[in-house]
């Protein structure tokens, strides 16, 4: 259940019978032929449905994080690390000042992780707050069902081409691209970045059939649910 579809008395009313709830994060980003807000709508999706048949919360998805790497693709926003960090702790505070004290953070963006410690120190300053920080898209279960199909699937690629990240009217190439060497790219410049990768993909197949991305989803649903369900203590 999303927040969005609640009122903050139906927000009250839930926080007398559970404490649980999920925080998305995201990022807006060049994904090659996929939207800019492929980062934002995954985390969101998978964990508005693992959530729905437990009745949990789950907040709109910060929609901006860590990316300065590829500023040189327009439509690409990125903050400071010390912006993300200080936004990521008064979001976590604000929710917990409500009631919730078991926060699943579903993370869809690898740069984000720079931020999972500051996410860590706030909750560890939080004796009453249990915090889990989930990347999704790398839990064993999705992962696996992604490398059985392709192996050199990456940023870009099939894996996050699901119906609801594509653009409509616009085709990906045919076939697969092999993978980018992404060696010292920490020591490169977002234009030589961009050089580098051409369209932004990483690697691997860059479309794949339906079936096989909802086989991936499906898993992906089934371990984020797990999140909500197990390992509380």
């Amino acid at each position: 259940m999303r927040i969005r579809d609640m009122t903050w008395m139906q927000v009250e009313g839930y926080l007398e019978r559970d404490d649980r709830c999920v925080l998305p994060l995201g990022s807006t980003e060049q994904h090659a032929y996929l939207s800019l807000a492929v980062d934002a709508i995954l985390p969101e999706r998978v964990a508005a449905e693992a959530a729905e048949p437990l009745g949990v919360p789950v907040f709109p998805a910060l929609a901006y994080g860590l990316t300065p790497y590829f500023m040189a693709y327009p439509g690409t926003v990125t903050l400071s690390a010390e912006t993300y960090r200080r936004v990521l702790a008064e979001i976590l505070e604000s929710i917990a000042r409500h009631g919730f004290r078991r926060i699943v953070v579903v993370n869809g963006h690898g740069g984000n992780a720079e931020a999972q410690g500051a996410a860590q120190d706030w909750a560890a300053s939080r004796p009453d707050v249990t915090l889990k920080w989930y990347d999704w898209w790398r839990a064993p279960a999705t992962l696996a069902a992604i490398r059985t199909l392709d192996p050199e699937a990456s940023h870009a690629s099939w894996m996050e081409g699901f119906p609801w990240t594509r653009v409509a009217g616009v085709e990906p190439p045919a076939g697969r691209k092999p993978p980018v060497d992404l060696t010292g790219r920490e020591d490169l410049t977002p234009e030589e970045f961009r050089e580098r990768l051409g369209d932004g993909c990483f690697g691997g197949y860059y479309a794949r059939p339906d079936r096989d991305l909802l086989a991936v989803w499906n898993a992906a649903v089934e371990e984020a649910r797990a999140q909500l369900t197990d390992g509380w203590g």
